[in-house]
């Protein structure tokens, strides 16, 4: 990995008033949606508080490819383990939930009556309180099923659109998990709206299945547009001539894309391609679409003999739509990343170095940067619970029977 101390990857709007500064967030979450929620509302300024079993989120835990879920998405966030099962650590949380503006849970619902810690529990208690739960279906006939991404992605037809016929495929990311966090988070962000003007809270819900169809949506009115059920993508019509992978000299891929009229002239320009563009067959772009079985082998066999670096060069030069094939471990060395600052630095639990990914977005032309590392199990517990008016004594106490972890 590349130096990750460059200036412009700094921990940054640390002195500057992020948009929910002065928010403060319980959660209940593990695993990517929920806490994906928990995390962009930090990112923009909200205090987050995750509250943990003694034992930490299993999340903290996960090998393979679940071994990034905590680091990334438990940024700008402090910790607090309770043991919920005694009277004790539920009078802590409960006190620690008065202060808050929103709870965040992404448990059964069972689960979080049996604590009471549900909403229409907390509610009674206070009117203002925002409430945001991320579970696998909204209430409906499906919401007393388990779900997971890969559970919705294939019921829900985003499997069958990555994969080839007959070979459902889930997406190469956790994308409704992360998606279904960051609508909830969109749903907190529209209650703290409707608060200001009615003074009183609500329950906001997100879900894995619902999030999907969102996804597929596009495809669901394709269909409805043209009579025709889509096809996966490996098998896709495209609506472009040339929207593909490339291979090329010594074994490289590219992907290439020309996409317009305007484009095709520039493309054949570019390569000298002039039969191709005096082509009748080729004249616009929805006749390259129709010639796409006799156009693209004759594109791949002339491009063939050049490199991955050469066509990029020639694409980027015009104004062409390319890309490299980019493994994501290979992200951290992006110069494009690393120069706009797209990359913090972050110390991970265990004390080691590294960079995260921000938010893809600006505000007031900054990125929203890193105020906290992920915390580590209990860190800000004695904090905490000081801040809510327990005595040394009194967390001693705690600390020793076992219902609080707060490591010094």
């Amino acid at each position: 990995m590349s130096e990750i101390c460059n200036p412009l990857v700094t921990k940054m709007n640390v002195n500057k008033a992020l948009p929910l500064a002065g928010i403060r967030v319980v959660e209940f979450t593990h695993m990517v949606m929920g806490p994906t929620c928990g995390m962009a509302l930090g990112d923009l300024g909200a205090e987050v508080i995750k509250v943990e079993p003694l034992t930490g989120d299993s999340t903290r835990r996960l090998l393979g490819s679940g071994a990034g879920f905590y680091p990334l998405f438990n940024r700008n966030k402090k910790s607090i383990a309770l043991d919920l099962q005694s009277p004790q650590g539920r009078e802590v949380v409960l006190r620690l939930i008065a202060t808050a503006d929103i709870v965040s849970e992404n448990f059964k619902t069972e689960t979080m009556q049996k604590l009471g810690l549900d909403y229409a529990s907390l509610s009674k208690l206070d009117e203002r309180l925002i409430y945001v739960s991320h579970k696998g279906f909204l209430p409906g006939p499906y919401d007393h099923r388990t779900a997971l991404d890969e559970v919705v992605q294939m019921m829900g037809g985003l499997a069958y659109m990555t994969g080839r016929p007959g070979d459902p495929l889930r997406a190469g990311s956790s994308v409704n998990d992360i998606m279904g966090g960051l609508f909830g988070a969109m749903g907190a962000m529209a209650a703290l709206m409707q608060r200001q003007q009615t003074g009183r809270g609500q329950e906001v819900q997100a879900a894995l299945f619902e999030n999907n169809i969102f996804l597929v949506a596009q495809h669901m009115l394709q269909f409805a547009v043209t009579g025709k059920a889509a096809a996966p993508m490996p098998e896709k019509i495209s609506p472009w001539g040339i929207y593909d992978v490339f291979k090329v000299k010594d074994g490289a891929q590219i992907f290439l894309a020309v996409v317009g009229d305007t484009q095709w002239r520039v493309f054949c320009e570019a390569f000298g391609f002039a039969d191709l563009f005096a082509d009748t067959r080729l004249a616009t772009n929805n006749d390259r679409v129709l010639a796409r079985p006799w156009m693209m082998p004759l594109l791949r066999e002339r491009l063939a003999d050049h490199s991955a670096a050469e066509l990029a060069a020639v694409f980027e030069r015009h104004g062409l739509p390319f890309a490299p094939i980019t493994d994501p471990q290979h992200l951290f060395d992006d110069p494009h990343l690393q120069a706009t600052g797209g990359l913090a630095p972050m110390t991970l639990p265990d004390g080691r170095q590294t960079a995260t990914p921000l938010l893809p977005l600006t505000l007031d032309g900054q990125r929203l940067g890193l105020r906290l590392d992920p915390p580590r199990l209990g860190e800000h517990s004695r904090a905490l619970l000081q801040s809510l008016g327990y005595g040394d004594a009194e967390i001693a106490a705690l600390v020793d029977g076992g219902v609080v972890l707060a490591p010094d």
